[in-house]
């Protein structure tokens, strides 16, 4: 199973942790162009993936993909429409803040929105272990990557939209937060 992806991608992230999870092997490829991901996927973004002639582009579908073909353990106990509402919620709504700041360079009103989604994420994990409950889930996998930031961004990782999840979310006053983040960081990668 191949998963081309590019250096620092939260997207490719996500797939690594749940494969990870799952016990599936990755092959890494990282093309040395675009062009590479457009002969394999007709698209130029990462992640994608390519298992016995199947490609999958886009990392929610990958996830599902990986659902399909390795049902056990699950990343979607319990309410599966929940959790991918979840998805969309966090791929359409949580990611335009942190978007337009770095498409703008303007921090508010993005920045208190942003502040006021790790607050919601506060009181989420102030009870559980995980986003849905006890048990890991995609949608940690899908929010982690993007999360982390607020506890830091390593030095090599220069990316402007890393830069400014970084430079607009902080732990600081969200312990569970912060756990939630060091559970997640300590999760073995495919």
């Amino acid at each position: 199973m191949k998963l081309y992806e590019l250096p620092w991608s939260t997207n490719v992230e996500r797939v690594t942790l749940a494969a990870a999870h799952k016990g599936i092997e990755l092959e890494h490829v990282t093309p040395e162009d675009r062009e590479t991901l457009r002969v394999v996927s007709g698209q130029e973004l990462v992640p994608v993936l390519e298992h016995e002639g199947t490609v999958v582009v886009d990392s929610p579908m990958i996830l599902a993909y990986l659902e399909e073909i390795v049902p056990d353990p699950t990343i979607y106990p319990g309410n599966r429409a929940a959790i991918e509402i979840f998805i969309d919620w966090f791929n359409r709504v949580w990611k335009v803040a942190p978007n337009a700041i770095a498409e703008t360079g303007e921090p508010e009103p993005w920045s208190a929105e942003m502040q006021r989604h790790l607050d919601w994420f506060e009181v989420l994990l102030g009870d559980r272990t995980f986003l849905f409950g006890e048990a890991l889930s995609a949608a940690d996998f899908v929010a982690f990557p993007f999360l982390k930031y607020a506890a830091g961004r390593n030095r090599a990782d220069d990316e402007l939209f890393h830069r400014v999840l970084e430079e607009h979310q902080s732990v600081a006053g969200r312990p569970a937060l912060r756990a939630w983040i060091e559970r997640m960081d300590a999760r073995p990668r495919a």
